[in-house]
């Protein structure tokens, strides 16, 4: 291969031609078998750990050899072409300094990255809820997180904002607790309505029976006998054992003929033998009904 009749504006000598054609060589074998073997390599890390680990660490493990890596690869380039590695250490760390005041908030994400990694309040494959944004994370990065709300939207938080706000994570343990708010009617039995809810309950098979189902009467409303069904399933039953059992309930009910009331509205006159003033639209109040 003749370097000089590709580039004649270089003025090479022999050797000099040598030194090029090996530098362009080795950085050939860089791009096409290095580099690739980096992507393969950083992607099974990730397979392996995410099955002997965790899905979070696999993409940690995996991001922190391919970006290793990737910066050898640029200084071993770099060093073919006569780059030296101290001006480029040092020029690096100028640049560094001027960058860091110039993006303090890239750096406080970053540095609130490192402290979700440490804590692990979720992970990746967890629903969690952050403000008016529930979802499951996609990925933790070392900027920000990444998740995928329930109609398929693309949510991204600053690692910062998850650091200073509340976050919840709906599937960290194994087991999630379904309420139920029932209302009715003031003419019903407690008791007996108590053993037709703790029935239809035990009766699901998606209902766990430790903890064992609990019926707890909360208090007499505008329009009704308050209560509440707490029932637990796990995490991946729960949306189905909400849905089912409120079915079954309202089925169950009809079938026992136990009501469940509408909300009622008293009007009151201010005395319990004047008759209350009516007002007819469009015509005139009758006689019978007129203030005197």
């Amino acid at each position: 291969m003749d370097i000089q009749a590709l580039f004649p504006s270089l003025n090479l000598d022999r050797l000099q031609e040598q030194k090029l054609l090996l530098s362009l060589v080795r950085v050939g074998i860089l791009a096409l078998i290095v580099l690739p073997l980096l992507f393969l390599l950083s992607n099974w890390v990730r397979a392996y750990a995410t099955k002997r680990l965790s899905a979070q660490q696999g993409m940690v493990l995996s991001k922190t050899i391919f970006y290793t890596g990737l910066v050898v690869i640029v200084f071993a380039v770099l060093g073919e072409f006569g780059f030296k590695l101290s001006h480029l250490l040092g020029a690096a760390g100028i640049i560094s300094i001027a960058v860091g005041f110039a993006s303090q908030t890239t750096a406080s994400n970053f540095i609130s990255g490192f402290f979700l990694m440490a804590e692990k309040p979720f992970e990746v494959n967890d629903i969690v809820t952050v403000g008016g944004a529930t979802g499951v994370v996609l990925s933790i990065d070392m900027l920000s997180v990444k998740l995928r709300t329930f109609d398929n939207r693309y949510v991204r938080i600053p690692n910062e904002t998850l650091i200073r706000t509340e976050v919840t994570n709906v599937t960290r343990f194994p087991i999630r607790r379904v309420d139920l708010d029932i209302g009715l009617a003031y003419r019903e039995d407690i008791a007996r309505v108590r053993e037709v809810l703790l029935d239809v309950a035990h009766n699901n098979p998606l209902c766990l029976v430790d903890p064992e189902p609990l019926v707890i009467f909360t208090g007499f409303g505008s329009s009704s006998l308050d209560m509440k069904l707490l029932v637990w399933a796990t995490k991946a039953d729960w949306l189905g054992l909400k849905n089912s059992i409120a079915e079954e309930i309202k089925q169950r009910f009809d079938a026992e003929d136990i009501e469940i009331p509408f909300p009622h509205v008293s009007l009151y006159a201010g005395s319990e033998t004047a008759p209350f003033p009516v007002r007819l639209v469009g015509g005139e109040t009758p006689r019978e009904y007129r203030q005197p």
